[in-house]
């Protein structure tokens, strides 16, 4: 017959803890013991006789100290202070205020076309079916926006087209 699971964290719990504190460090060691042996207690009443318990505790210490460090990976590092402004970056009209303005200024189903084509990234069948008409029809509103801007936006360049 198997000894109390009591038994086991008494004999064992100090090894578990050096090898917590091992890998982890000691903040993060208490954690990882704690994790330990409560999975360690759910899985005790079918460990089989033979089993090397101490070794078997130290697998799922070694286990949790992992799981311990993937979280720790995923989380922001804190920083002394905030920076003063949001970033722009990815922030539409952030940095290029004059070109939203001339996106603004297109005919209503070619700003949309335009939007929906190169700021959400919208295929054209899906676009013809939020504006109405055919996936043609949607191309050629984008196209046309497309033509107006470089027309009318001073920083526009097109590749290969004569201005």
């Amino acid at each position: 017959m198997r000894e109390p699971f009591e038994k086991a964290v008494e004999q064992h719990g100090a090894t578990v803890l050096r090898v917590c504190r091992a890998l982890l460090g000691t903040y993060d060691a208490d954690d990882a013991w704690s994790e330990t042996f409560l999975a360690a207690m759910r899985a005790w009443p079918g460990l089989p006789e033979t089993a090397n318990v101490e070794a078997w505790l130290v697998t799922i210490a070694r286990r949790k100290a992992i799981d311990v460090q993937r979280v720790a990976g995923r989380q922001p590092l804190p920083v002394e202070e905030l920076p003063e402004a949001p970033s722009p970056l990815g922030v539409p009209g952030a940095d290029d205020g004059e070109l939203w303005e001339a996106v603004g200024r297109l005919p209503g189903k070619q700003r949309q076309a335009v939007t929906f084509r190169y700021l959400a990234g919208m295929p054209y069948d899906e676009i013809a079916a939020v504006l109405g008409g055919n996936t043609a029809a949607a191309r050629r509103a984008a196209a046309d926006g497309l033509k107006n801007l470089r027309k009318h936006y001073p920083g526009a360049t097109a590749r290969g087209a004569s201005t």
